[in-house]
C-alpha cells in the first residue's frame, strides 16, 4: 500500500510543485517587470499587493502539497509594531514558511541567490537585502540597509 501511494503521490506532488513554482515565477516577473530601481526603490501599489497575496498563497499551497500544515497561534506583528522579524536558525527551507505566514517580507540573502534561474526572480520580487561574501564591507552595508528599511516608516516591507 505504501509503495502504491508513493508511485501515485510522488509524480502528482512533483507536478503540482513544479506548476506552483512556475506560477510564482510568472507573478514575480510581472510584479518586477519595468520596475525602476531594481531593489533600491520599494515596490508599491499593485506590485506589492500582488507579491503579498499571490506569492504568500502560492507558498502556503506549495507547503500544503508537500505535507506541511502550519497553524499560527496568536497575532502576527504588523509593520509598525515590528519592522524586523528574527527567524532562527535561518538555515533551511522552513524560513519560506515563516515568510508566507507573515505576508512575504524582505529577507536577507546571499547575493549569489539572485542569479538562480527561477528562484532568483521570485527572490528578487521580495526585495531582499543582499549580502556579498566577497565584499569586506558587506556586513556593515547589510546592517545599514536593514536599519534604513526599518526606519522607513512603512515604505519598505518588514525584514526577516
Amino acid at each position: 500500500q505504501t509503495v502504491l501511494q508513493g508511485i501515485i503521490l510522488l509524480p502528482l506532488r512533483t507536478t503540482c510543485v513544479a506548476f506552483i513554482l512556475l506560477l510564482a515565477w510568472l507573478f514575480a516577473s510581472i510584479a518586477t517587470f519595468c520596475h525602476p530601481g531594481k531593489g533600491s526603490v520599494p515596490l508599491k501599489g499593485w506590485r506589492r499587493r500582488m507579491i503579498q497575496t499571490t506569492l504568500s498563497c502560492l507558498t502556503r499551497t506549495l507547503f500544503f502539497i508537500m505535507g506541511f500544515q502550519v497553524k499560527v497561534k496568536g497575532k502576527i506583528a504588523s509593520l509598525q509594531e515590528a519592522p524586523i522579524f528574527v527567524a532562527a536558525p535561518h538555515s533551511s527551507f522552513f524560513d519560506a514558511i515563516i515568510s508566507a505566514l507573515t505576508g512575504m517580507p524582505s529577507i536577507v540573502s546571499r547575493a549569489e541567490n539572485l542569479s538562480t534561474p527561477v528562484f532568483g526572480t521570485i527572490l528578487s520580487s521580495l526585495q531582499p537585502v543582499s549580502v556579498s561574501r566577497q565584499d569586506p564591507d558587506s556586513r556593515k552595508n547589510t546592517v545599514a540597509e536593514i536599519t534604513k528599511r526599518a526606519l522607513s516608516r512603512g515604505q519598505w516591507p518588514q525584514v526577516i
